[in-house]
C-alpha cells in the first residue's frame, strides 16, 4: 500500500479546484449522503435490502441480529455502522497521508460496537437503546523513513477529518418523519 505520484491519485491537486470553489460558494460545500430501503419482503422481518449512494449506487442485504431474534444470515445494521465508521477512517487516513507524502506500508480499521441488547428488547427502560461503546483499532505500518513528527500530524488531520467519527463522537439531529396515506 504505498502513495502514487499517478496524477489522478494526487489528493492536493484534485482537492485545490474545490476548495476555491467553496471558499466562492459555501453552500456548495454542503452535500447530502443518502441510503434507503424498500421492496424487503414484509413476511419475513429477518432481512431486507438496503441501497447507499449519492452519486454511484449499491445495495447490500441486512439481517437482524440473533441476539434480538434474527438469524444474523447477512450484515446486521450495527455491521453497516462500523462498516461506515471504518472505511471513513480508512479513507480519510489515506487521503491524509497522500497530502502529507507519508507512504504508507500498511494500513487496517477494525471496528467494533458494544450494544445492551435488553434496551432494543424493551426489558428495562434504563438500558439505553444505543452502542454503549465503540472501538476503533487501526493498525498502521508507515514507512521507516517517516518522520514521527509527520506521523502524529497525519494521524491528528485524519482524525479531525473522519466525518463519521466526529459524527458519532458529537451526536447529531435525527428527524424522524413518518409518512401514512390519508385514511
Amino acid at each position: 500500500m504505498s502513495n502514487t505520484t499517478n496524477p489522478q491519485y494526487d489528493v492536493r491537486a484534485l482537492q485545490v479546484p474545490l476548495r476555491s470553489a467553496y471558499a466562492q460558494d459555501p453552500v456548495r460545500a454542503a452535500v447530502v449522503d443518502i441510503a434507503w430501503s424498500e421492496g424487503a419482503d414484509s413476511a419475513n422481518p429477518m432481512s431486507g435490502r438496503v441501497h447507499f449512494g449519492s452519486h454511484a449506487t449499491s445495495s447490500v442485504e441486512y439481517g437482524v441480529h440473533r441476539a434480538i431474534g434474527g438469524t444474523h444470515a447477512a450484515p446486521v445494521p450495527g455491521d453497516l455502522l462500523c462498516a461506515a465508521l471504518a472505511s471513513c477512517q480508512e479513507s480519510s487516513l489515506r487521503m491524509v497521508a497522500n497530502v502529507l507524502g507519508v507512504r504508507l506500508l500498511e494500513l487496517r480499521v477494525d471496528v467494533r460496537a458494544t450494544v445492551d441488547v435488553r434496551g432494543t428488547l424493551g426489558m428495562n427502560a434504563l438500558i439505553p437503546v444505543e452502542f454503549q461503546s465503540m472501538r476503533v483499532n487501526v493498525r498502521l505500518r508507515p514507512a521507516p523513513d517517516t518522520h514521527p513528527l509527520r506521523l502524529r500530524q497525519m494521524i491528528r488531520a485524519a482524525e479531525r477529518a473522519c466525518v463519521v467519527l466526529q459524527t458519532l463522537r458529537a451526536g447529531v439531529p435525527v428527524r424522524l418523519e413518518l409518512n401514512l396515506p390519508a385514511p
